[in-house]
This record gives structure tokens, sequence and C-alpha cells, in this order.
């Protein structure tokens, strides 16, 4: 979880008969109970209101660059996650594969962000504002051969972990980003049907994701109603932790994605104060204990008058302080999930430079995070994030050095 990431306007009194198709689509349920009665009382007056001009819509997130947009693009409120598996081959073949599929995959991406899919499901409608990174895993890269940093590995088994291998791993995982889930469930199906042409790859499993909408700056919040994300590295700080030294891979980077359960309810249960203390955080305004304002850096040296940590030493917000980390800081972008009554929780999605750092703040929280009680961690993978294609360029050009 680590708390520290045109139709021209209509001239103004023109009657019109019927209800406003995009007043209706934009207005969605409350349109249905209100807007109708409204409209009689309008007619009524003999004075419609004039439909209001749409808002303008955010332009397209562009797909080509020096680092892939699933990274650097705004955090979007829905994902979805697909991880897919090659066919077993030679490595001669395998490589081949892996090219044909890396060139399938940047093809389908770019046209999806940029608003060119061939499929009907993606046209007419707003811009997907679609964000992506395609990754690829230590099995597959030790398999095949693939130039990818030395630091890529699996992750340890940590304590307290009851991973479903079906729920994680992959040779490829794709992170797929948007302002809705609409061309993500579009755009995972025409990935999945380019895997298969392109290397007899199958899906290894999928994962959506959420965030509730919040304005544009804040901390969204997680499913125990605590802002998540707050303390993300600065872009000097994330030159250091986040991407790649100078060399080949400077402009990649490492995902380390855990789907973590969450038990809402018995969190919930307890009084506010102990859930703050447990995080080392106000619910209120996400404000660090030793803080005043969500911002503010915890403070996990200051006492209380009888000597005891302010920032208790169980506490969520401690254990993963940077401060214990030589200042080292992952760039995490949490998502919620909601699969089934018994199972909704956290999507941790953090990038770093080396998968260690990840695994020194795992160990300290899985020996004594007050929050280990209502957690449980259900799936892992770990990928080596591509940099990003150049125009005319494919994905993963430098895997074949």
């Amino acid at each position: 979880m680590h708390a520290e990431t045109g139709k021209a306007q209509e001239q103004p009194g023109a009657v019109r008969s019927g209800v406003d198709r995009r007043a209706l689509i934009a207005g969605g349920g409350a349109v249905l109970a209100a807007g109708v009665g409204a409209g009689v009382v309008a007619l009524g007056r003999g004075r419609p209101a004039a439909s209001s001009p749409p808002p303008p819509s955010a332009p397209a997130v562009a797909f080509h660059g020096e680092r892939q947009s699933g990274v650097t693009a705004p955090q979007q409120p829905a994902t979805l996650l697909l991880a897919l598996d090659l066919a077993p081959a030679a490595t001669s073949d395998g490589r081949a594969a892996l090219r044909s599929l890396l060139g399938e995959l940047t093809r389908v991406l770019a046209d999806a962000a940029g608003g060119a899919a061939a499929d009907p499901r993606l046209r007419g409608g707003e811009p997907a504002q679609l964000s992506s990174l395609v990754g690829v895993g230590p099995g597959l890269a030790a398999r095949l051969g693939l130039n990818v940093p030395p630091a890529l590995a699996d992750l340890p088994a940590y304590p307290g972990d009851r991973l479903d291998p079906a729920r994680g791993g992959g040779d490829l995982v794709v992170q797929l980003c948007a302002a809705d889930r609409w061309p993500l469930t579009v755009v995972a199906e025409l990935l999945a049907a380019a895997a298969a042409r392109s290397a007899g790859g199958t899906v290894r499993w999928t994962q959506p994701g959420f965030l509730p909408r919040t304005p544009a700056g804040t901390t969204p919040r997680n499913l125990f109603g605590y802002k998540d994300g707050t303390a993300n590295p600065d872009a000097t700080e994330a030159k250091q932790w986040v991407w790649g030294p100078p060399g080949p891979y400077e402009h990649g980077t490492v995902l380390v994605y855990r789907r973590i359960r969450m038990d809402t309810a018995a969190f919930a249960a307890l009084p506010e104060d102990r859930r703050d203390l447990a995080m080392g955080r106000r619910l209120t305004d996400g404000a660090p204990l030793t803080g005043t304002a969500e911002h503010d850096d915890p403070d996990i040296y200051a006492k209380n008058p009888d000597g005891s940590y302010v920032i208790p030493n169980t506490a969520h917000v401690r254990l993963s302080s940077p401060r214990l980390d030589s200042g080292a800081r992952m760039l995490r972008r949490g998502y919620s999930y909601d699969d089934a009554p018994d199972d909704r929780g956290l999507l941790f999605c953090a990038f770093v430079r080396d998968p260690e750092q990840f695994t020194r703040v795992q160990n300290r929280l899985a020996a004594k995070d007050a929050l280990n009680p209502f957690l449980v961690h259900t799936a892992s993978a770990v990928v080596y994030v591509l940099p990003g294609a150049r125009e005319g360029g494919v994905l993963g050009e430098g895997l074949w050095a």
C-alpha cells in the first residue's frame, strides 16, 4: 500500500421538442430522474433554457516519445492491467515472435491513443485519453537473452504473502489507463488478438482498477478512505530513483505490481484515532500526525512528552518512510479494485530503478505494519518498462543489443 503516490450552438430561445440527447448522455441518471420534470416546467413557462456548449475535449495523450505515456502522463481514473504469455519457442524463433508482437502492440496502442483505431467501438466518442505502458518480465528476458537491466528479477517471497500464480507474473505486462473503462476493454481485446496472431500468445490475467473522481492536483483516496500517493518524487528525485541511469536503460523503469486485498469493514470498525495511528496520517486531511497539511514531510523522529514517537513504530507511513532508506522514493500509482464482496482492495503500482528498493520497504512492512491484520497480498509481478517508441519506431528496439 505504501501511503508514502462541433455542432453549432442553437440560437437562444429556439424551441426544441423531446429531450436533448447530448444532455441525456452527459447527465446520466440525474437527467432521467429530474430533467424531464424540469423540462415540463420550463415549457409550461414558454421559456426553455438554452443549451450550453459542451466542455472542450482534452487533447489526446501522445504515444510516441522517449518514455512511455503510462508512466509520464497524469494519472487517469480508470486502469486495466493485462499480462501475456508467449508460446514456448527456441531462442531465435522466440525473438522473432517477440519482435513481431512488439510491432503489433506498438501499432495498436499508437492508433488507439491517436484516435485512429480501426475498431468501430473506438470511433465517434470523446478522445480516449489513453496512456499505456508495456513491460517485459524477467522470465522472458532470461529465456530469450534480452538486454534488460541487471537488477530485473522476480520478487522474493515476503512474510504473509498468499500469492495466486494465476493472477501474477507474465512474459509481458501491459497497463492501460484512460478517463473511463470503455476504451480499456476494447484495446485489451485488440492486444490479446495481436498476441495470439504474432506469437501464439495467451492472456495470463487481467485486472481492472479505478480511482474516485477528484479535482486536478489532489490526491485520490483508497478504500480505507485515506489519501494514497501523497509523497511521490519530484522530477529531480525521479531521475535518481525511478528512471534508469544514463545509457541503454535511461528512459526505462521497473514496475512492481501488487494486488492487495483489504478488509475494509474491519478497518472501518476501528475508532478513527486508531486508524490514524495505524496509518500515520489523519483521515480528515491527509496530514501526517506530525504536521498540519497533507504535503508536510512526516517527522518520524518526533516524540511525545512521554518519549513515545508521535508517528508510532508500527505506523505504515513510518515504515515506508524514505528516511529509513537513504531518501529513496518510489513513484506510486495506486488504484482500487472491487472484484467481489469479499475481494476488494488496492492495485499497488510502483515505478523504481531497482526492485530491491521495494523489497527493503516491503520487508519492513511485513515485519510490523499495523495495517497487516487488514491486508493480504494476493498477486505480484515485476517487469522492465521499456523506453518509449520514437515516431516510426517500435517498442523494445533496445532489447536486442
